[in-house]
């Protein structure tokens, strides 16, 4: 019986939902801070933080297609547009938007190390 060769975007798509539901928790954490700063709690500024921590919930969901990833980098930038709504929101989007830049960099890297053969799955053991 052959054994099969790890997936690694078996792990990498479990590395992207798992960095949203981490952006969704710390979206969620910023309502206390529009509500006690500035200008406080709106129905449309509550309505932006749980609706986009929503939407990054739904979207760990959609890891496994193609364009998942540029999904990813998109949404930042309505999490970015928050800026018109509290800084500190905007400044989230800031900071997440250069987590996913570093993980479609990394993206990059194992695909182009794949396309070479270069990664630990697919060396030839000494078996």
């Amino acid at each position: 019986m052959t054994q099969q060769p790890p997936d690694p975007w078996k792990s990498f798509r479990g590395v992207m939902a798992g960095t949203l539901i981490l952006e969704a928790i710390v979206v969620l954490l910023a309502l206390p801070v529009v509500g006690a700063v500035g200008p406080g709690l709106t129905p449309v500024s509550t309505g932006y933080v749980v609706g986009f921590a929503l939407l990054l919930v739904l979207m760990a969901g959609l890891q496994g297609r193609p364009w998942a990833i540029w999904a990813n980098l998109g949404v930042q930038l309505i999490l970015v547009a928050g800026w018109l709504l509290y800084p500190g929101v905007g400044f989230i989007g800031v900071l997440f938007l250069v987590v996913w830049l570093l993980i479609a960099y990394l993206r990059a890297e194992v695909l182009r190390r794949q396309k070479r053969g270069l990664l630990p799955g697919q060396q030839r053991g000494d078996d």
